[in-house]
């Protein structure tokens, strides 16, 4: 299962696909996908990061979502100092 987290005043919001089901071209699942893709450059327009993460490896950077694998990406919001 692939997924998007987005961490924000509410907490962390979660977006959950089947890459398999992406790739069947499944309504649901590109659906999904899209709302993905559209948050992930909201945030980014907003100045946060996002990063794909996997158990036991660091997580890596990324610029745009790979739907049909089965990524797990973690967006977080630009950190401001005081």
């Amino acid at each position: 299962m692939a997924s998007i987290h987005i961490l924000n005043e509410r907490g962390d919001t979660a977006i959950r696909w089947s890459a398999e089901a992406y790739v069947a071209k499944d309504r649901d699942a590109v659906a999904a996908v899209r709302e993905a893709e559209r948050i992930m450059a909201q945030a980014r327009k907003q100045g946060a990061s996002a990063f794909a993460v996997k158990p036991g490896e660091l997580a890596r950077r990324i610029d745009k979502l790979e739907p049909g694998s089965e990524q797990n990406v973690v967006i977080v919001p630009r950190i401001a100092g005081g």
